[in-house]
Order: structure tokens, then C-alpha cells, then sequence
């Protein structure tokens, strides 16, 4: 066997190990949910001291904190009670979903879900109990800012794209099997 084919059967016997024990599949959970509450609390801790003032200024990158009451990048946000609580609502229903879909899946497909999960527990947390999620990575390039956004944002949105990337290899792999 060559080290190729010695890396391949060592990660499969990992990633079979990984789906089969709920223990490090409920740890990645935590940790996304633990690191997204530490910086966060961080930084309401520092605005709630300095009275709003920057955490961090550079040329292409800020810490400072805004409340989204909206959804990702802050859509649909509402000044109104009653459409936000629908909203949570929606969002509440949207992570049952995504918990069954983690219990059907396996491989790669499970991790990037599982990132998804611990990032969308943290926003709702925030949801439930701030009424709104602390935002505070902000990218800019002179004038022109990225949407700000949190440690929980990054884990959903690197999730999203595993699950893009994962599709499209899949249905690339399914097209040369019909051709062939």
C-alpha cells in the first residue's frame, strides 16, 4: 500500500470514528457556541466600559459593535415585536431542520452542518435573550464595508460554502457516472 492510500484509509477510519461518536459531534457544537459567546461578550463588555468607543481600528478592519435585529448581514430587519418574534419563530424551526438533517448525514456533509448548528445557536441565543445578535467584524476597503458580522456568522457562512462545494462535487461525480 502506498502512504497515499495509507493517508486515505487513516482519514476514513477518522471520519468514520467522527460520525459514529455524538460526544465530539455535541463538542464541535460547543466549542463554535462557546468561542462565539466569548467574543462576544467580549465586546459588549468593552463598548458597555468605553461607551461605545472602537475596540479595534486598522486600515481594512474594525472591532466595534452594532445590534442586528434582522438576519444574516442584517436583512429583514423589523422595528415592530411582532414580526421579529416570527422571525425567531422561523429561524427556531430552521434549526430543528438542520438537527435532522445532522442526523441523517455522515462525512464532511455532517461537519459543515454541524458548524452551521453551532453558529445558529449562537445568533439565537443572542435572539432570545438581547433581542437582537452583537455584530462587530467589519471589512472595509477605503469607503466601501463588508457587512459586519460575528464569530458565529463565520461558522454558518464557512458551513454554507463546504455544503455548496460538497454539492457541486457530488453532482460532477453523478454527470460522469451517466455519461459513462
Amino acid at each position: 500500500m502506498s502512504a497515499q492510500e495509507d493517508h486515505a484509509v487513516f482519514l476514513q477510519k477518522m471520519i468514520n470514528f467522527l460520525n459514529k461518536n455524538l460526544t465530539v459531534n455535541f463538542l464541535i457544537v460547543f466549542i463554535i457556541f462557546f468561542l462565539d459567546r466569548i467574543t462576544k461578550r467580549y465586546v459588549i463588555n468593552h463598548n458597555e466600559k468605553n461607551y461605545g468607543s472602537e475596540l479595534f481600528n486598522s486600515k481594512f478592519l474594525d472591532i466595534r459593535l452594532i445590534w442586528n435585529e434582522g438576519i444574516a448581514f442584517g436583512l429583514f430587519s423589523f422595528n415592530e415585536d411582532f414580526f421579529y418574534n416570527i422571525l425567531t419563530f422561523i429561524i427556531g424551526m430552521v434549526i430543528i431542520i438542520i438537527l435532522i438533517m445532522i442526523k441523517k448525514s455522515e462525512g464532511l456533509k455532517k461537519y459543515s452542518l454541524l458548524m452551521i448548528i453551532g453558529g445558529a445557536l449562537g445568533n439565537f441565543y443572542d435572539r432570545i435573550f438581547f433581542k437582537a445578535v452583537p455584530d462587530f467584524i467589519d471589512f472595509h476597503v477605503g469607503n466601501f464595508h463588508w457587512f459586519i458580522f460575528n464569530v458565529s456568522d463565520i461558522f454558518i457562512t464557512v458551513g454554507v460554502v463546504l455544503m455548496i462545494v460538497l454539492e457541486v462535487i457530488s453532482n460532477k461525480k453523478e454527470n460522469n457516472n451517466e455519461k459513462s
